[in-house]
């Protein structure tokens, strides 16, 4: 199959041209990224956005990949002198590998079977006998193949070679199997049932114990659960069909005789085959599609919320007061200023078993006055609320500083990782994991990239699906976020820059040692000095850079450095400067767009750039908003049925979404209850990191399960609708020095110090 074929099939599945599909191709075979065709190449792909390039990428690949399996096979068989033209047209027409792989099986070098042993006894000339269906006289036929020289002693050793012969040519026809695998597909039953005496060990999956459904309609998760008690050896798992209906399936292409010997002989060929061979070979395929299409399903769910998380809201560069919160340890304080740079960390005791708590409020109040702090970062893991309860009851804190609970999922990975090791090399995890939390408030996907997506906890069965796949995926996701987003060039990590368009783990690293060597970037264009930096690296990268201090006006835009030529001719035909266009919304306003296009340029590049013109850099990400739980509620036993909350989601899977109501441990809100209406996929609902009211509807203190639901919140706001939200601004009026001295002198002549 030639190119001109794949693009076909590719367009049709994206809805485009060929010549859109031919041009993403060749982009991408040029070393282009998906992040920079879908940005900077719209006029050469027709508009395609980014999901639609990653389809034309994945599919390119699989049917590149087909096709070298396809003249793998052809010169095998080939090589046979058994590549007959009708075979090789099979060949040339079969779509998918389970396709190719039918019609090659019969050439395919295989062991020693029993059906290789009777054709070594001259067999095989008896099985076209009886296959061919001319003759009732099996049996005559049969003596004619008795040897002792052959080992065939009787007719039913030769009518039993006949028959092994027969059944592998039946299990082996690609027609028959391409029937039968059809069957398994839309009516095939998964059946699991317990090990016996394994069902006190596997109670965790008593549900499967003994448990029957279709396959096809059998979800993701289910799917994924069954195979892990099959993995740990608890459950045994079973795919089948009804067997009359597959023999009848069979029969009806083999038989075409009324010969009763015949019949006989070849419905026991065909029975045997079926049970000995063709099931077991289907049914293996079977669990493997099944398992690759729950892990599809599983690793999108990770996937998109994962998107949702590295997505969230950023507070923006604030100076921050960041808590990892302890009891008998205590709590880690670090300040941090505006780039996220640890300034100073200490260790308060407002917990039990030491209770200082005047201390602990005169250190907190001391940070924020000497650091000049914005905002306070409290963790959610143990004595996260008792902290965050502690630092509001301060009454004396600035009420322009705000409380915030982040989220320190993943946290303590990257505080043990190699990454917080580099960066903090004389500082113990806790320190670590504070600088983590307070950095990930200031802007979540800045943090969150220096830690395995994996360790977040937003997935399903993460650990069971397979890794290449989830790895690729979330891969994905975090360049598409990235790039979307845009990264400052002069500030971001390492690890950061390493999922920039084009730039790699090894470049990032060179540019971060060119900073830290030269000084921060004046301009994009500097950073052609970095060594190993080249054209087609800074083609690709170079719009998703943003210097806020640069030289140019448009290094701190998406505006793509190839393309400043344009604007630079907009501001000469108005006779103003770059910034003159930037700031004044009515010079903008008089811009002919149609005046600058050109062969190269047509108008989703020119709309993009004006779009970016209104405010150069923005960030996409929604505005942030304090979220604060209910006060009343810090541990379980303070739930009872009926209660009605607020709450974060923090992980969205196919049954339904957990949330998060301030009691360190998440409620599950089940798909039947996220809405008034049918629900047939929770992420069209509920996002992971949404604020959302929810009423408890059961409460099991013993086995830490909290039930939840969203039934008549369908036409409430979560973001807008939670008790003590606060939106906060750039604008936000800051805690001046003025306020923390007040601040701490009334705490001092609250206690007489």
């Amino acid at each position: 199959m030639n190119e001109t074929k794949l693009f076909l099939k590719i367009a049709d599945l994206v809805k485009t041209t060929t010549q859109n599909i031919n041009a993403v191709v060749q982009l991408l075979d040029e070393g282009s990224t998906v992040p920079f065709i879908s940005r900077y190449r719209k006029e050469q792909t027709g508009n395609l956005d980014e999901v639609a390039i990653l389809t034309i990428k994945n599919e390119i690949e699989r049917l590149r990949q087909l096709e070298q399996r396809r003249e793998t096979i052809l010169k095998s068989i080939e090589s046979q002198n058994k590549l007959t033209p009708e075979l090789a047209n099979q060949i040339y027409n079969a779509d998918t590998l389970s396709k190719l792989e039918d019609l090659y099986l019969p050439y395919k070098p295989k062991r020693r079977t029993k059906a290789t042993i009777a054709r070594e006894k001259g067999l095989e000339a008896l099985a076209n006998f009886i296959l061919e269906q001319k003759s009732n006289l099996v049996i005559e036929e049969a003596e004619k193949y008795i040897s002792k020289e052959n080992e065939v002693l009787n007719v039913n050793e030769a009518l039993q070679g006949a028959r092994d012969i027969i059944a592998e040519n039946v299990s082996e026809t690609a027609l028959i199997r391409d029937l039968i695998r059809e069957r398994f597909k839309k009516t095939a039953t998964i059946k699991s049932r317990v090990i016996k005496g394994k069902e006190e060990d596997g109670e965790k999956f008593k549900d499967y114990f003994e448990w029957e459904e279709k396959l096809h309609t059998c979800p993701s998760h289910r799917m994924l659960a069954m195979r892990r008690g099959e993995k740990e050896d608890v459950l045994i798992i079973d795919i089948s069909i009804d067997k009359e209906d597959a023999l009848y399936l069979i029969e009806q292409q083999i038989i075409k005789t009324r010969f009763a010997e015949c019949v006989t002989q070849l419905k026991e060929a065909i029975e045997d085959g079926y049970k000995r061979l063709l099931q077991p070979g289907i049914e293996a395929e079977m669990r493997l599609l099944s398992k690759q299409l729950a892990d599809t399903e599983a690793v999108k769910v990770f996937a998109d919320n994962l998107r949702e998380l590295l997505l969230a809201s950023p507070l923006g560069q604030k100076s921050i007061l960041a808590i990892d919160p302890g009891f008998r340890t205590g709590c880690k304080v670090v300040a941090l200023n505006k780039e996220g740079k640890l300034l100073e960390e200490t260790v308060i005791y407002p917990h039990e078993p030491q209770r200082k708590k005047l201390e602990s409020e005169m250190i907190i109040l001391a940070f924020l006055e000497k650091h000049k702090l914005e905002a306070i970062a409290v963790g959610n893991g143990t004595a996260g609320r008792e902290t965050e309860q502690f630092v509001k009851a301060i009454d004396v804190l600035p009420k322009s500083i705000p409380v915030i609970v982040v989220s320190e999922a993943g946290a303590s990975v990257y505080s043990a990782s190699d990454v917080a090791r580099e960066e903090f090399p004389d500082k113990d995890v806790t320190v670590r994991g504070a600088v983590s939390i307070g950095r990930r408030l200031s802007d979540p996907l800045a943090e969150l990239v220096k830690i395995d997506p994996k360790s977040i906890g937003v997935g399903q069965y993460q650990h069971d699906v397979d890794q290449t796949l989830l790895k690729n995926k979330l891969d994905e996701v975090v360049t598409s976020c990235v790039n979307a987003v845009g990264v400052e060039l002069n500030t971001a990590s390492k690890e950061l820059l390493s999922y920039v368009s084009g730039i790699g783990p090894s470049l990032a690293q060179n540019i971060v040692e060119y900073r830290n060597k030269n000084g921060a970037f004046t301009s994009r264009s500097k950073i052609m000095q970095v060594p190993r930096m080249g054209e087609k690296v800074f083609e690709q990268c170079a719009g998703f850079l943003r210097i806020r201090e640069g030289m140019h006006p448009l290094d701190k835009s998406a505006v793509h450095p190839e393309s400043y030529f344009i604007v630079e001719k907009m501001a000469s035909d108005l006779n103003c400067s770059i910034d003159d266009l930037i700031e004044q919304k009515e010079l903008r306003k008089k811009i002919t767009i149609q005046n600058y296009i050109s062969e190269t340029i047509g108008l989703p590049t020119l709309k993009d750039i004006l779009h970016e013109l209104e405010k150069p850099g923005r960030d996409p990400r929604q505005s942030f908003e304090i979220f604060s739980f209910d006060e009343n509620v810090h541990e379980i036993s303070d739930l009872h049925e009926g209660m009605r909350l607020p709450g974060i989601i923090t992980n969205v899977t196919n049954f339904g979404a957990f949330v998060d109501v301030g009691v360190h441990q998440d409620g599950l809100v089940h798909i039947s209850q996220l809405s008034d209406t049918y629900v047939d996929d929770p992420s069209k609902i509920v996002k992971v990191g949404q604020k959302v009211w929810v009423n408890v509807v059961e409460v099991d203190v013993n086995r830490k399960r909290i039930g939840l639901s969203m039934k008549g919140e369908s036409k409430i706001k979560p973001q807008s609708s939670i008790a003590n939200n606060v939106k906060v601004k750039n604008s936000q009026k800051n805690a001046t020095a003025g306020d923390m001295q007040s601040a701490l002198e009334a705490l001092k002549g609250k206690f007489g110090k």
